[in-house]
């Protein structure tokens, strides 16, 4: 069928009017590419949907054992695997320490000759085969099963020598490659890798593993940026703009110009935040003739938005910019101990 017609059928149909809208402006200029990616997309996905049926049903019971094992084991998770099954071993070993679970990937081949002495008995080793007959695989399965190394299997064939010799199988559903010769793994790699993140997503949460230690292994660029916490970055102590109640406005004022923060926070005589005034508020009351003889009471925000020191830099931003406010204070038991700017987001590079 023709990318065109297919695209309106789409439409019509009300399936995919989002793919189908999304393609449309680029058929003239580029059909056999697009209708080539869309067919390569649809089978991956039919290939994951399959994924998905198996483990609500009988690949469900080995994959919560392979998480249980996992979750018990003392030292590292090795993983395994030759081809585009050792790339995808790759990236999961990156994905699991950089969620908590210590890992690492071993060639299979290397390992024949002196790496295996990476994998010590404490240890779980993961083996990615599809055939679940990949020769360099030999070695390491050997090594495993001589010293009691854990041995979890994630290939599509339960039968095979992989299979039949790992403590736990998780047995891929057979799906059709994208390739269309049918030989370039696509779709299967697709699925290793699917598997491979649900368990390290089972695992975190599993361990409870929070944000803040997400933080620890990920300290470089934006997404480190946003895992930090207002209390590294927030103004404290003699740099707060602080009054109590019962200020002039005009000695209010002089305080928001000497800090620079276009504000200034109001507490009570106990240190407990009582409200704000920021440019804003001044703004609202400048027709006040009296505005310069009034206290801080007759013009102050009474309930200003507040976060915790342990807030996150990404909640503080998403809170600024929601609320279109440029500046948040930081209470801890009910009193103020810091102010987050914007300007302050912005030099960490979370914005």
């Amino acid at each position: 069928m023709a990318l065109a017609q297919r695209v309106e059928d789409a439409e019509h149909s009300g399936k995919t009017p989002q793919v189908a809208s999304q393609v449309a402006p680029q058929v003239a200029s580029h059909p056999a590419a697009v209708a080539s990616a869309l067919r390569t997309l649809a089978t991956e996905r039919d290939g994951l949907a399959c994924l998905m049926a198996a483990v609500g049903n009988g690949l469900g019971a080995p994959f919560t054992a392979a998480v249980e094992r996992i979750g018990r084991a003392r030292g590292r998770v090795i993983l395994t695997g030759m081809g585009k099954s050792g790339h995808i071993g790759r990236k999961l070993a990156a994905t699991l320490a950089s969620t908590g679970t210590p890992s690492l990937y071993v060639h299979p081949a290397e390992a024949s000759h002196g790496d295996l002495g990476m994998v010590q008995p404490d240890d779980v080793v993961v083996a990615l085969s599809w055939s679940g007959e990949t020769t360099e695989l030999a070695d390491i399965i050997g090594y495993a099963k001589r010293y009691r190394v854990g041995l979890v299997a994630i290939t599509a064939n339960a039968g095979s020598t992989l299979g039949r010799e790992a403590d736990i199988c998780l047995t891929l559903p057979k799906a059709k490659e994208a390739c269309p010769n049918g030989l370039a793994p696509t779709t299967s790699t697709a699925m290793q890798l699917a598997l491979g993140d649900a368990l390290a997503v089972a695992l975190l949460e599993a361990r409870g593993f929070s944000a803040r230690e997400f933080s620890i292994y990920h300290p470089g660029g934006r997404l480190g940026a946003s895992l930090r916490q207002v209390r590294e970055v927030m103004h404290a102590g003699d740099q707060l703009p602080l009054v109590p109640l019962g200020t002039p406005m005009r000695a209010a004022i002089a305080e928001i110009d000497a800090k620079g923060f276009g504000s200034v926070i109001v507490v009570g005589a106990d240190g407990r935040l009582a409200g704000i005034v920021t440019d804003g508020d001044l703004r609202r009351n400048v027709f006040r003739t009296d505005l310069d003889r009034v206290s801080v009471e007759a013009v102050m925000s009474r309930n200003p938005r507040t976060v915790s020191p342990e807030t996150l830099l990404a909640k503080a931003l998403e809170i600024q910019e929601s609320m279109k406010i440029t500046a948040l204070i930081v209470v801890e038991a009910g009193r103020p101990v810091g102010l987050v700017h914007y300007h302050d987001l912005l030099r960490t590079g979370v914005a």
